[in-house]
């Protein structure tokens, strides 16, 4: 789409018609003190050629290298037509859907997303997406404390194999606005969280399924404890395991309260960390505490299907004292690129992609456990994720695998100070029988043996 300048000219009418003599007088608001003031380190300007060159040096600096790594931001395969779709001008400048007589097309596909998430999920409700899926879990613990009209305590219980980046954001978001994180410790033989600790005096607890090393945790048990003790369940969860894994929907005795997650894995590239697209979800009962936009389905006066928000008062904009969440925009575009992925693959061909990304991994698994000194560090059942246990630091390990183009997985070292030498492994189905082999080889080199 070509973006057409004002003139010199254009500008001197619009300002001589407001009475300003430059645009700098319409921040005349702006104290002094804030101002930078002259650019001291702006370059002077290049040509168009020699800036061209200097972009193809830059460039060619860039290799691809071969990513194992996962921790949250998960490499997939994404159609052509995804973003193909996504970049049409009705998606990619579509503004935010107040207009429902203007803005059918915006709302039918956010009632689509919605649809397809709670179908993942087996969740009655969910909404229009936050910003990720570590702010997605901040609101769910607001809504968490909202929503328990049975404890009245602040206290959420957070599982500690949960993404430690997802817990450090919500203590960002929630520590100012009276809750406390109470941290679940998890058994250092199993890496899971340890069920059976004191739940007394907790409104909520949020458990990772899979955790943050790919282990399964005994949801169903810990979901029915919270529920015997008074407590909301939150469930955090990957959208590309649920085609296989018990959604948070059916755990233990009647489902989590609230689940949430990150739809990255669907459709959306792994882009240096973002934009991001958080889901949440929730049950019937407790949808008026849940935040961001809900898209309601109806019928107009000619029998049609409409589309249009529904369930979210003026204070979401407004009256930010009265707000449930100071969250009043969806992530619009990437919520498309989800929506088109989903629909693209479908129940079975998402079901394909978690399958393949299980039995790479268990391949990988098998071929690296040849390897003298490397072993899985927790037992146990994992979805496309595991913790590898070396006999040298991790961070050395990697450092000489990235020097081979390989990008061997994340330290766990710079999050658990007892785990220096383990490595957090992920496999998607981009990852060919050659890719895993090169794994292999590159991780023995790098441990000082032969390829």
């Amino acid at each position: 789409m070509p973006f057409i300048p004002h003139t010199e000219a254009d500008e001197r009418r619009m300002l001589a018609s407001i009475g300003v003599t430059s645009i700098e007088a319409l921040f005349d608001e702006i104290p002094e003190s804030l101002r930078s003031g002259e650019l001291t380190n702006t370059p002077s300007g290049i040509s168009e050629m020699a800036l061209m060159r200097l972009m193809n040096e830059r460039a060619a600096q860039d290799t691809m290298q071969l990513s194992f790594i996962g921790a949250g931001a998960y490499e997939h395969h994404i159609p052509a037509a995804v973003w193909d779709i996504v970049g049409r001008g009705e998606f990619m400048t579509a503004y935010t859907p107040y207009q429902a007589e203007a803005s059918q097309g915006t709302l039918q596909l956010i009632y689509e997303f919605q649809t397809m998430i709670t179908r993942l999920t087996a969740m009655d409700v969910a909404n229009a997406s936050v910003y990720d899926g570590a702010s997605a879990l901040a609101e769910a613990m607001l809504m968490a404390i909202r929503a328990n009209k049975k404890v009245k305590s602040r206290k959420v219980a957070v599982a500690g194999d949960l993404n430690p980046a997802y817990i450090r954001a919500c203590d960002a978001i929630i520590r100012n606005q009276g809750l406390e994180l109470v941290t679940l410790p998890f058994d250092p033989g199993s890496g899971l969280v340890k069920t059976g600790d004191s739940l007394e005096d907790i409104a909520a607890v949020a458990v990772a399924y899979p955790n943050y090393f790919g282990g399964l945790t005994d949801v169903d048990k810990l979901t029915t404890e919270a529920h015997e003790k008074g407590a909301l369940v939150i469930g955090v969860v990957n959208p590309t395991a649920l085609a296989l894994l018990k959604p948070p929907g059916e755990w233990g005795d009647s489902g989590s309260d609230i689940a949430v997650g990150e739809a990255q894995p669907l459709g959306i590239p792994v882009a240096s960390g973002g934009p991001y697209c958080g889901f949440m979800c929730c049950k019937q009962a407790i949808v008026r505490q849940m935040p961001g936009r809900i898209i309601g389905k109806t019928t107009d006066v000619d029998g049609l299907d409409g589309f249009a928000l529904t369930l979210q008062a003026r204070e979401q904009h407004i009256r930010r004292a009265k707000a449930t969440s100071n969250i009043c925009t969806n992530q619009g575009l990437l919520v498309t690129a989800a929506t088109i992925y989903m629909s693209l693959l479908g129940d079975e061909g998402l079901r394909s992609v978690a399958l393949a990304s299980h039995e790479g991994l268990q391949q990988l698994i098998s071929q690296v456990s040849e390897i003298e000194g490397v072993s899985v560090r927790f037992p146990g059942p994992v979805f496309h994720e595991a913790v590898l246990e070396t006999p040298r630091p991790a961070s050395e390990v990697l450092a000489v695998m990235a020097a081979q183009g390989i990008l061997g997985g994340y330290d766990l070292g710079l999050e658990f100070a007892d785990l220096t030498n383990c490595i957090l492994v992920n496999v998607t189905e981009t990852k060919t029988t050659s890719d895993l082999d090169a794994y292999a080889q590159c991780l023995a080199v790098a441990l000082g043996g032969t390829a």
